[in-house]
């Protein structure tokens, strides 16, 4: 046997990421938070299989260290990675406490402002032909109100605006409760009411937050993919 086919074959060492799941997939396994071991030079698609939950849920987002990715992204020791569900559905802020549309339209009151367009979403009782008792949101946490800050800058520059805020519950919130409030000012009325419709609906695909909705005779997370 020649020398070189006694050698061992060489393997790549392990190394341990932290693994965060939001709404249905945290509720599939059983917690939130788990650490894994994978090998290196694996990416952030590599992990789904190591955590034995199935086939990989359709339109599933990715986020390492808090900032979304492909899932082609190297992975480093100690690195944090998030799979996101769709999501559903200045000062970008999650609160537990109930929210007031005044604290955010006096957030982006400007002298050079002619203008102040306000949203405000709230939860009704009847949805898709069934009666409501009350929404539950989730968020990750301190990447929602980065995506919500950039979502803010980036209307803020398109529309040219004076400034934006966006408030968003997590927690329960029941029938007739504010789920979120959105404020902008310009300098003209139709870019402040532009950029306040561009940012519900971006919002609604973009900050990782996610609702329950708990109706009589059951519960469902919302969204495609839920």
């Amino acid at each position: 046997m020649s020398e070189a086919s006694r050698q061992p074959t060489a393997t790549l060492n392990a190394m341990n990421v932290r693994v965060r799941l939001f709404a249905a997939l945290r509720e599939r396994a059983g917690k939130g938070t788990l650490e894994v071991e994978v090998s290196e030079g694996s990416t952030v698609g590599d992990v789904w299989p190591v955590l034995d939950l199935g086939d990989e849920p359709h339109g599933l987002l990715y986020a390492r260290n808090r900032v979304y990715v492909d899932r082609s992204e190297m992975l480093r020791a100690g690195d944090e990675v998030a799979f996101i569900p769709p999501v559903s559905g200045g000062d970008y802020r999650l609160s537990e406490d109930p929210l007031s549309i005044d604290d955010v339209v006096t957030e982006v009151r400007d002298d050079s402002a002619g203008a102040i367009a306000t949203f405000v979403g709230t939860t009704r009782a009847r949805s898709r032909g069934r009666d409501v008792l009350h929404l539950e949101y989730e968020a990750y946490e301190g990447m929602a109100e980065q995506v919500m800050a950039d979502l803010g800058h980036k209307l803020a520059r398109r529309h040219d605006l004076c400034k934006v805020a966006i408030h968003h519950r997590v927690g329960r919130v029941d029938i007739g409760g504010t789920s979120v409030v959105i404020a902008v000012s310009s300098a003209h009325r139709a870019a402040a009411l532009a950029a306040c419709a561009e940012a519900i609906e971006e919002l609604k695909v973009s900050v990782p937050l996610w609702k329950k909705e708990t109706y009589v005779g059951g519960e469902e997370w919302i969204g495609q993919g839920s």
